[in-house]
């Protein structure tokens, strides 16, 4: 599917990274994580508003490569309203998609950018990092997330 690293930054990748969706402070935050990822340096801070078990608002901060905010900010827009365990099984196969290239089940939208990322194995650490910070959010969990 993707024959060079130019092909792994699509529009989509680019254009996520140069203007990130809800890169902000989520002040009524109730759920905050960091992830940090040494091989490359990005660090982010993930905030969730959480009501239940129901993510109401989300919001990231942080530095980083082009795909490591790509993935911040396209996790922002997807996981608005969702449930804990739908966002567990969503990260299930965001991890199979970034890891494998594969996805097995109902579409995920915009996170099929990812699928190339898998060609490129010190990319997938930054493409699951947003992810693993809001795993870490979602369980309340306070140290920050790492992905070495």
């Amino acid at each position: 599917m993707f024959d060079d690293l130019s092909d792994l930054y699509q529009q989509v990748i680019l254009d996520h990274s140069k203007s990130p969706r809800n890169f902000r402070v989520l002040p009524q935050a109730n759920r905050i994580a960091q992830g940090y990822n040494p091989l490359c340096g990005d660090n982010i801070t993930l905030y969730l508003e959480m009501a239940g078990d129901v993510v109401k608002n989300v919001a990231f901060q942080g530095s980083g490569c082009a795909i490591s905010k790509a993935s911040a900010s396209i996790l922002t827009e997807t996981l608005k309203d969702k449930t804990t365990s739908e966002i567990r099984s969503l990260f299930g196969r965001v991890h199979d998609l970034i890891t494998t290239g594969k996805c097995d089940g109902d579409p995920i939208g915009k996170l099929a950018v990812f699928a190339g990322v898998h060609k490129f194995p010190a990319r997938v650490k930054c493409a699951i990092l947003p992810w693993h910070a809001a795993m870490s959010a979602i369980d309340g969990k306070q140290e920050p997330v790492s992905t070495e």
